[in-house]
């Protein structure tokens, strides 16, 4: 045990916490993985339970081999890796899987691994790293509002458009989180009024194209028209899932119905994924849904002193930046499951199943732990890295 404790860098509250939440996930997961059993008839308990490991066990290695990385390597790796997401992000749009005769178009498969790969979870991430670059290279300059348009917002409005056909939800917290580092970052805010108007007025005249041509994106404006119905109008029969999940909590009580125990899990489409807070409420109770928000609250909390620590103005944003989303995500899905925002999509980071989900927090995680675990770094040697000469050591 010693000797894995000198191999891993960092702060070793984060790793603590990703362990707790990892091991805590696996009992959630495995009882809620009955619903795709017995009721869809896919797979087996043990399968499922088997599968998350693995792909935990995957994201450890992401956040081992991640946090080895100087964290200055990220700053030129976003400009490289930006144009390969929106090839990505073009393919996924072309090909996307079609569920339930419904346009999904947001996963690839990994070729022989029969994995879905999310790409829009991807772009967040770069596009993350990317804007902190930005800022941080600007911090000591008065940002010209034409410059940052080519800079900035073009490619943050291009990987965005390629995202909202296919995912309102992940478009709306991204864009959310890029204004939040932007005003953290010092970027002016009469500019960022502009953008935020810009991106209202984008959303609208997609909303209209999409009503006047409904065959190019099926049933996508309508799913979000049905969701902000739903979470107004409980008779609504698309309301299901979150009667099921208020039942859940609400049966749950003060110590929960036991491990495993959960009755609505047969009945949640979603539970082992978008629903699962409901079913841990049900099975360990306020007390257990309790103690899973102290813990993100905690995880927050050490983000805030890994930025408090850092020496640089990217490794402050860069922290913030792919930090802060993760709790914005896990905060999103806690409101769902409580009914207090309309159903999104968004996953618990670190105990919900699904590969995408996991691997972009691990990763998101070994970065914070890789500017946590750094020496005392410059400005110059992070900003100065041209990225070709980052491929060049890579290769």
């Amino acid at each position: 045990m010693k000797t894995i404790f000198q191999h891993i860098k960092g702060d070793k509250t984060i790793w603590a916490i990703v362990a707790i939440l990892a091991i805590f996930s696996f009992m959630p997961v495995y009882s809620a993985s009955t619903n795709l059993v017995y009721v869809v008839g896919s797979g087996s308990t043990f399968g499922y339970l088997v599968k998350h490991m693995v792909l935990l066990i995957m994201g450890f290695a992401i956040i081992y081999g991640v946090h080895k990385i100087p964290y200055r390597y990220f700053s030129g790796g976003s400009v490289l890796m930006l144009p390969i997401v929106i090839i990505l992000l073009v393919f996924t749009l072309m090909q996307g899987t079609t569920i339930g005769g419904a346009n999904a178009s947001r996963w690839i498969n990994i070729p022989f691994v029969g994995i879905g790969f999310q790409t829009s979870t991807l772009a967040g991430l770069v596009l993350m790293v990317y804007v902190a670059r930005y800022l941080a290279k600007n911090k000591e300059k008065e940002i010209r509002f034409k410059e940052s348009l080519w800079q900035l917002w073009l490619p943050v409005f291009a990987v965005l458009i390629l995202i909202l056909p296919a995912n309102f939800s992940t478009t709306a917290i991204i864009f959310t989180m890029i204004l939040t580092l932007t005003f953290v970052g010092g970027y002016p805010i009469k500019y960022l009024g502009f953008i935020l108007g810009v991106g209202i007025l984008a959303l609208a005249f997609f909303v209209l194209i999409a009503k006047a041509f409904p065959d190019a994106m099926p049933n996508r404006v309508q799913t979000w028209q049905n969701r902000i119905e739903n979470f107004s109008d409980a008779d609504n029969k698309e309301a299901y899932q979150v009667e099921k999940a208020k039942i859940a909590i609400a049966t749950g009580g003060a110590v929960g119905v036991g491990p495993g125990k959960s009755i609505q899990k047969n009945f949640l489409p979603q539970s082992s994924s978008d629903f699962i807070f409901a079913i841990i409420i049900e099975e360990y109770g306020l007390a257990g849904g309790f103690i899973i928000v102290s813990i993100y609250f905690l995880l927050l909390f050490r983000i805030f002193v890994v930025i408090r620590k850092t020496t640089t103005i990217f490794g402050t944003l860069l922290v913030l930046g792919v930090g802060f989303p993760i709790i914005f995500q896990a905060t999103i899905n806690m409101a769902v499951a409580t009914n207090l925002f309309p159903v999104t999509g968004q996953t618990l980071p670190l105990i919900s199943s699904g590969g995408t989900s996991i691997w972009m927090t691990c990763f998101a995680l070994g970065m914070i732990l890789s500017v946590s675990a750094s020496k005392q770094e410059t400005e110059e040697d992070i900003l100065d890295d041209n990225p070709l000469d980052i491929l060049h050591e890579t290769i």
